[in-house]
């Protein structure tokens, strides 16, 4: 076993004055006052080295003490000035040490405070991983728009998780970004970045909506043509329908005044096309009154019956037994309801179902017709688009914007269990 150094000597100093005391006795034994003199020179000897002794532990003190501070965490403990020089000089670099210490750590937890303080009020969402890529924490932002609460997330792997946004993000590699649409609504920025974390990599996920900036930028788009195509437009008709009017009515062959008639009808068919475009610039803000909504998905489901029977298609309609009141606009709603049930319909072959259901948060309308192809979700809400050869791909485009007034949220997709379902959901 390894002594420590100053263990060893105190046994070297014992036995020296062992051995010094002992050699006294045997020589000096016979003259009694040089004998007493030696003793007297061992016993200031005996209090020299331990002087010695007591000066030599002090620095190791003092290193010990330091050092469990240090282990503590305690950066508040300095030491006082002693007088001994070489003491002293310890002293000076040890209470420098720890100034610079507890600086650095004082500093480090303003910065983490400041970080988290940051983080938490992001108004982007923030996930952060562990060191083997399960979720550590995420932000209040976060935790609003996946719809989710800290504890249900935490300490899972990204893809375990069942939700459809986050499922998205699974593969998404360190230093890479990506614009997302997973339901044809929301568009979501994605970046994925890494830091280092007491040496080891750690990796963190940002996730920004940009949903109101595209819808706003898009709307301006297309604003600007419906506007400047329904202007030459309705023109060039009132002035041709002018014309054509006023021929026919001159007019006494009947086959000439049959194909001008048609070229008045199409002219009027065409100008109710423009004007459905231009009712998606010119939506009025809806008129909120509060509404029972049973009554208003009943109204929707004797309207469309007779489509739904045209179709072969079966149109089913259930409301809870208590009202359901919302404000909402009742025409614009109405508009929403029909245009949705209209494509549910012409989804379906004869035999199959469309299903209205209404609950006291939410209104579902089910199909099980054909489902939406994988590759046009994330285009199902864009204006002018459509996967029917006459469609006008304004339907759902005004839909969108009646529901987001209404501060409803809403989404499209077919499941698993091959239903098509539009949710709309409202607090």
């Amino acid at each position: 076993m390894k002594l420590p150094l100053r263990t060893k000597y105190l046994i070297y100093i014992i036995a020296v004055h062992i051995a010094l005391v002992g050699l006294t006795w045997l020589v000096l034994q016979e003259n009694k006052l040089l004998f007493i003199a030696s003793e007297l020179f061992i016993l200031v000897s005996v209090f020299i080295a331990v002087q010695i002794y007591i000066a030599f532990r002090q620095p190791s003190d003092f290193i010990t003490a330091g050092v469990e501070a240090i282990r503590d965490k305690d950066f508040t403990v300095k030491f006082v000035p002693t007088g001994n020089f070489e003491i002293d000089a310890l002293i000076h670099v040890y209470n420098l040490m720890i100034d610079q210490l507890r600086q650095e750590r004082t500093k480090q937890a303003e910065q983490r405070f400041f970080l988290d303080k940051l983080i938490e009020a992001a108004p982007i969402a923030i996930l952060i991983f562990d060191y083997d890529e399960r979720i550590a924490s995420i932000n209040p932002r976060a935790s609003q728009l996946l719809a989710v609460q800290p504890d249900e997330v935490v300490g899972k792997p990204l893809a375990d998780l069942g939700y459809s946004l986050l499922a998205h993000m699974a593969d998404l590699a360190d230093g890479e970004s990506r614009i997302m649409k997973p339901n044809g609504i929301e568009t979501y920025k994605v970046i994925r970045a890494n830091f280092i974390d007491r040496g080891f990599r750690r990796s963190f996920l940002i996730i920004e909506e940009l949903t109101p900036e595209i819808m706003a930028s898009e709307k301006n788009a297309y604003s600007k043509v419906i506007r400047m195509m329904a202007h030459e437009v309705n023109n060039s008709i009132g002035a041709v329908n002018s014309i054509l009017t006023v021929t026919e009515s001159d007019l006494s062959d009947n086959d000439l005044k049959q194909a001008v008639r048609v070229a008045i009808d199409r002219n009027d068919r065409l100008n109710r096309f423009m004007r459905r475009f231009a009712d998606v610039v010119r939506l009025p803000l809806p008129n909120l009154v509060p509404t029972n909504l049973a009554i208003l998905v009943n109204d929707v489901v004797r309207l469309m019956q007779p489509q739904a029977e045209a179709a072969n298609v079966s149109l089913i309609g259930s409301a809870p037994d208590l009202s359901v009141i919302r404000a909402i606009d009742v025409g614009q709603m109405e508009q929403v309801l029909v245009n949705i049930v209209k494509n549910a319909i012409e989804a379906c072959e004869p035999g199959q179902t469309v299903d209205i259901a209404l609950t006291a948060h939410q209104l579902q309308i089910r199909d099980n017709g054909h489902p939406i192809p994988e590759a046009v979700v994330s285009n199902l809400f864009n204006p002018f688009f459509s996967t029917r050869p006459n469609g006008q791909g304004i339907g759902l485009t005004l839909a969108r914007e009646i529901l987001l007034n209404h501060n409803f949220t809403f989404s499209l997709q077919t499941h698993s269990d091959g239903w098509t379902v539009f949710s709309i959901r409202w607090p």
